[in-house]
């Protein structure tokens, strides 16, 4: 298993130069929707992944894969990078290079990604309506936001940006109720 600090020494870099490349290229909207794209794919076909993290396929082998996969789907430059990381043996970090450079994208942009987790499918009222107020709180200039659902909260809904946590659900409003009468 590879520590957090070691994937965090390679991933960074990676990243980051991926950012920088968009930027200076003006391709910033491009490389997110590919790299979004990307990360789907790994997350739809697990099977990938693995074959892209196994120590035992070669790096000529993973490229041509990737060539197949991604080559009419992505911009050539990200590609190349995609090839870049095969070739130097770290392509088993794809995942991660997404996640943060997704991360360093926002932060650039001034987006503020809020996880939202209700009981039930929010609509786009709903939706718009926790984004404006995130806004709001945040001062940022957007907001993404990532729902999950959670039908044991009963009703309402957690927000959770960065490190804070708006709690507005039923059960935690049971909890608090219970913690106050103890």
């Amino acid at each position: 298993m590879i520590s957090r600090t070691m994937a965090a020494k390679v991933v960074d870099p990676y990243a980051e130069a991926l950012v920088s490349l968009a930027s200076a290229q003006g391709l910033m909207d491009t490389f997110e929707a590919d790299i979004r794209f990307m990360a789907a794919v790994l997350q739809a076909t697990p099977e990938l992944g693995q074959f892209l993290a196994s120590p035992l396929i070669k790096a000529e082998v993973k490229k041509n894969l990737l060539q197949q996969v991604f080559a009419d789907q992505i911009h050539p430059l990200l590609l190349n990078a995609l090839k870049l990381l095969s070739d130097r043996r770290r392509i088993m970090f794809l995942e991660a290079v997404c996640r943060r450079f997704l991360e360093l994208q926002r932060k650039l942009q001034n987006i503020v990604l809020a996880e939202v987790t209700t009981a039930v499918p929010l609509t786009e009222a709903q939706q718009q309506s926790i984004r404006e107020r995130v806004r709001d709180f945040t001062q940022a200039r957007g907001v993404e936001l990532q729902i999950a659902q959670d039908p044991t909260l009963l009703g309402g809904v957690i927000i959770k940006i960065g490190s804070q946590v708006i709690d507005l659900s039923l059960r935690g409003q049971l909890r608090r109720l219970a913690l106050q009468l103890a």
